[in-house]
C-alpha cells in the first residue's frame, strides 16, 4: 500500500490527496487487513460500510431534492476527473454512493480514494 499513512515531512498522506489509478484488471482485489486499514483512514469512516469485502457504500441525507442533486453533480464531476465512477442512486433528499472496481470484481485502493474525495464534498 504505497504511502498509506506514511509521514511525508510533517504532514500525513491522506486518501483524499491521492489520485485514483485506472485499473486494467489482472490484479487481485483487496482483502482482509488491507480493506480494514484503508477503511479506517476514510474521513467519517463510521458512515461508510464495507459490504461482504466487495464494495463500499454510504447514504447521504439532504433536506430536499435540489440539494441532493447538487451533491450528485459535484460527486459526478470528481468521478469524471478521477476516471473512477461510483454507482449513484438519487432520490428525494437522499444519495447513495456505491464503489467497487469492476475490473477486479472487488475493492482497490482507488475505491477508498474516491470515497475520501466524495466525503470532502459533504
Amino acid at each position: 500500500m504505497s504511502g498509506i499513512g506514511k509521514k511525508v515531512g510533517w504532514t500525513m498522506t491522506t486518501l483524499a490527496s491521492k489520485t485514483c489509478v485506472p485499473c486494467r484488471g489482472g490484479v487481485p482485489a483487496l482483502e482482509g487487513a488491507a480493506i480494514t486499514e484503508l477503511h479506517r483512514q476514510l474521513p467519517r469512516a463510521e458512515h461508510w460500510r464495507v459490504v461482504n469485502g466487495h464494495h463500499l457504500t454510504r447514504t447521504y441525507l439532504f433536506p430536499d431534492f435540489a440539494q441532493a442533486l447538487a451533491f450528485v453533480n459535484k460527486a459526478g464531476a470528481v468521478a469524471e476527473e478521477q476516471g473512477h465512477h461510483p454507482d449513484i442512486l438519487l432520490a428525494w433528499g437522499k444519495v447513495e454512493i456505491t464503489l467497487w472496481t469492476h475490473k477486479v470484481n472487488g475493492l482497490t485502493e482507488s475505491d477508498f480514494i474516491m470515497a475520501a474525495k466524495i466525503e470532502e464534498l459533504s
